[in-house]
């Protein structure tokens, strides 16, 4: 038999060949016939071959199976306070960009460089709304689609919260229009709002001032009349008293030398628990990282007392994994609605304030026994994730 014989006998006939070796045997092949290289099936059926003239290695089909499963982070090269929502099959994604608003479209998350965009909002250029927009969120209630996001007129005493909507099924068509500034009571700085819906009522939580000086931030809620009012009064729910919510040292002319913070609220909900998830410590120290409340989902939202706060932090810096700052999250599931993920920001140089370097991760995170979120640590960046399960790519 001839040497090509034997190498097609060989490696159309052995069903239990493993990958790596039928590969190397075809390596082997491609050094006495240079201009063939031939592909095999690995049940013993008529063998198919397909002359290559640059057939690829063994590493390069490895990694072109692989990177078609998985992704790295982070998702994008910068984008802080990243948010995302899931409707009929596309996640729409938004991140501060500070000058207007942009929205992302797309099946599969990690594919945000490539996804559909447009900038759906840009403001006057001057104006109590123009300036500082941080922290989007895009929501779709009552049969609409609405965006709320922080703002001022240059200067972060007026950083107040602002309304978008849009009537279309899809939010990357139709008219975004602003209803105004969400008034939140006493009229106090606030950013990072937030909304969710308890028994049939909506309530916004948000980071706000007690008073008109900088110095603390603490986590509000208040009941809503309709998307774009709130009614009553506002409740402390979370102030930073722990150590390590309090870690915010400041060298600037403008603010104040020390400032402690607790902002970023997001509700994530489980079994019978509410769990609200905040950032806490200065975002322009490598020490921010993600805090928790948790209540009953029978409770009184707007009452303290529902709620109790996790003594440590539940997500955090990695010094072995190089990955600093995380905080600001939100959360998304997979396309089947069986996997849970994390959508935070974090950086991969230490002591790099609140720079540009502040990019959008996501991974992977499971349920304790208790039914509280287990977020584990950042992963690396580049390491490979698997992609939400039934992903669309």
């Amino acid at each position: 038999m001839s040497l090509n014989g034997i190498f097609k006998h060989l490696i159309s006939t052995c069903v239990v060949f493993p990958y790596k070796i039928k590969y190397f045997l075809l390596r082997l092949y491609k050094k006495k016939a240079k201009n063939i290289f031939s592909i095999y099936l690995i049940r013993p059926h008529p063998i198919v071959s397909l002359p290559m003239k640059n057939p690829p290695i063994l590493s390069q089909l490895l990694a072109t199976k692989a990177d078609k499963n998985t992704f790295t982070n982070p998702l994008l090269s910068e984008g802080a306070d990243p948010w995302c929502f899931y409707k009929d099959g596309f996640y729409y994604y938004t991140h501060t960009t500070a000058h207007n608003i942009t929205l992302w479209k797309t099946t599969c998350i990690s594919k945000l460089v490539s996804a559909e965009k447009i900038i759906i909002y840009t403001p006057a250029t001057t104006g109590l709304c123009s300036k500082n927009l941080w922290a989007p969120e895009i929501h779709f209630l009552q049969d609409k689609w609405y965006i709320y996001f922080a703002a001022d007129c240059g200067d972060n005493n007026n950083h107040r919260m602002w309304v978008l909507e849009n009537e279309s099924p899809d939010p990357m068509i139709g008219n975004w229009k602003m209803k105004g500034k969400l008034l939140t009571p006493q009229d106090k700085w606030c950013i990072d709002g937030t909304i969710f819906e308890h028994k049939q009522q909506l309530y916004f939580l948000w980071s706000g001032w007690h008073g008109n000086l900088n110095g603390q931030q603490n986590i509000y809620i208040a009941k809503m009349k309709n998307p774009w009012t709130i009614q009553g009064k506002r409740t402390i729910l979370s102030s930073p008293q722990l150590a390590w919510e309090t870690i915010g040292p400041l060298k600037d002319a403008i603010n104040p030398p020390h400032v402690k913070v607790n902002e970023g609220p997001v509700i994530l909900r489980n079994e019978n628990k509410l769990y609200l998830i905040y950032s806490a410590s200065g975002c322009w120290t490598d020490f921010y990282a993600l805090g928790m409340l948790t209540a009953s989902a029978d409770c009184n939202p707007m009452l303290p007392a529902s709620w109790v706060k996790t003594a440590e932090p539940v997500f955090k810096q990695s010094k072995q994994n190089k990955v600093y700052s995380t905080g600001h999250c939100s959360f998304f599931k997979s396309p089947d609605g069986i996997e849970d993920y994390i959508l935070y920001h974090a950086k991969s140089i230490k002591n790099d304030g609140c720079g540009r370097t502040k990019a959008p991760r996501a991974q992977k995170f499971i349920w304790n026994e208790d039914g509280s979120p287990n977020f584990g640590i950042p992963v690396k960046a580049g390491e490979r994730l698997n992609l939400p399960s039934n992903t669309i790519i």
